[in-house]
């Protein structure tokens, strides 16, 4: 049956009408696997996304995860992310890291924003990039103690877990995924000289290629991240990320591992800002 075939089934939600409801795919997928994941599949996915949520936790560990007494008793409205015909984003740093936010909300959100990508990617996984982007987001009074958490976190044990080499890097004719979509902000707490941000994001991880047992898959987390205003700019304290909200899948079909792998290396991200 093709993806466009439906039937009748009678219910839905509750009520006495009809409700088409379409059938999915039957073929087999380009990995090897018919579509609907397995529960090795299902058991792996879910082991890689604890994995990076540990490692998150073990490298901000030390943090207490409250923000400064500088917003203490001041909570901004939750207000919907929408344009504001402004550009906080300023500069790029010579780690291609947006800098230069503007000291108020709208810009420390599009710091959290910038700095929720850097954190969850591929890039964070390579011990020679590491360095720089820990210099670039974080509080330079947190640098060496992120550096020797992350170190630790990301290890080789962790790279292997991952299907990485000690360097970060994928086996050849592969593709290793994680790329993060902030898809809105809100600020919880702002002081003028800290705040704190969460960021609802989307994303893709997993390693493309023929046989992978990690298939590039969709996920959904919230990052908090305590920011703070030091030598010019927002930079981070702490974070922390925790699952969802995640919507109901959608019935889109399967691209194939080579399809993935050409639009991570042709599509570029984005400088995030409100």
């Amino acid at each position: 049956m093709s993806l466009g075939d439906e039937h009748e089934a009678s219910g839905g939600y509750g009520g006495t009408g009809q409700t088409r409801t379409r059938l999915p795919d039957t073929g087999a997928d380009p990995y090897g696997t018919p579509r609907r994941r397995s529960s090795r599949s299902l058991v792996t996915v879910v082991g890689v996304v604890v994995l990076l949520i540990a490692a998150i936790a073990f490298a901000n560990r030390g943090g207490d995860g409250s923000s400064s007494s500088d917003d203490a008793g001041t909570k901004p409205e939750t207000a919907a992310t929408a344009p504001s015909g402004q550009r906080p984003v300023q500069s790029k740093s010579a780690a291609g890291i947006p800098s230069g936010f503007a000291q108020d909300q709208k810009g420390a959100e599009s710091a959290a924003a910038n700095y929720a990508v850097v954190l969850v990617s591929a890039d964070i996984l390579k011990p020679a990039r590491r360095p720089e982007i820990i210099r670039q987001v974080f509080d330079a009074d947190r640098v060496s103690e992120l550096e020797r958490n992350l170190d630790q976190a990301y290890d080789k044990a962790f790279l292997d877990k991952v299907g990485l080499d000690e360097n970060g890097n994928a086996p050849k004719g592969s593709t290793y995924v994680s790329r993060t979509m902030p898809v809105g902000t809100k600020v919880t707490g702002y002081g003028g000289s800290t705040a704190t941000v969460e960021v609802w994001c989307t994303g893709v991880y997993g390693m493309t290629g023929e046989g992978s047992e990690n298939p590039v898959a969709g996920d959904w987390f919230t990052m908090t991240l305590q920011l703070r205003w030091t030598d010019g700019d927002w930079k981070v304290d702490s974070f922390s990320q925790k699952e969802g909200p995640a919507p109901v899948n959608g019935d889109n079909r399967v691209s194939t591992s080579d399809d993935i792998s050409k639009a991570v290396e042709e599509f570029g991200g984005f400088t995030y800002a409100r």
